[in-house]
């Protein structure tokens, strides 16, 4: 899981323009992505921009049932910048591209020894054939 930390800073770039329908809003959002990562389940921290359009429209134009619309001469940007954000969040977050992961039989993070293993290992519901095997 991965997202943006509660109460962190958000740096917004924004351009307002005044347009026929209302205000378009468009610009950057940065913030820092802070999560664990989907392999090793170590911490995955990222500092990633988003893109951000919307259209705010003035009160008693038509608009869709889920558009956005000036308050009282104010727009609120939570909704579009949240939007933004949770769309282009990874779905498998990596704290590196080339991650190895935790051995599958002991939990061993395999970034600190990629060479760790157990030896040859079979399967248990295999073993009985061990005593047909052929000397």
């Amino acid at each position: 899981m991965i997202g943006v930390p509660e109460g962190s800073p958000v740096d917004v770039d924004l351009r307002l323009e005044s347009v026929s329908e209302g205000v378009l809003a468009t610009g950057v959002v940065s913030a820092e992505l802070v999560g664990e990562c989907s392999r090793c389940l170590g911490e995955v921290r990222e500092e990633r921009d988003f893109d951000l359009q919307e259209l705010y429209y003035y009160p008693g134009r038509d608009a869709e049932e889920d558009a956005l619309f000036v308050v009282d001469e104010y727009i609120d940007l939570d909704p579009p910048m949240r939007d933004a954000i949770v769309l282009e969040l990874p779905f498998t977050p990596l704290c590196r591209e080339d991650c190895l992961g935790l051995c599958p039989i002991c939990g061993f993070n395999l970034n600190d020894d990629p060479e760790h293993n157990h030896g040859e290992q079979i399967d248990p519901r295999w073993e009985g054939l061990e005593l047909f095997k052929a000397d």
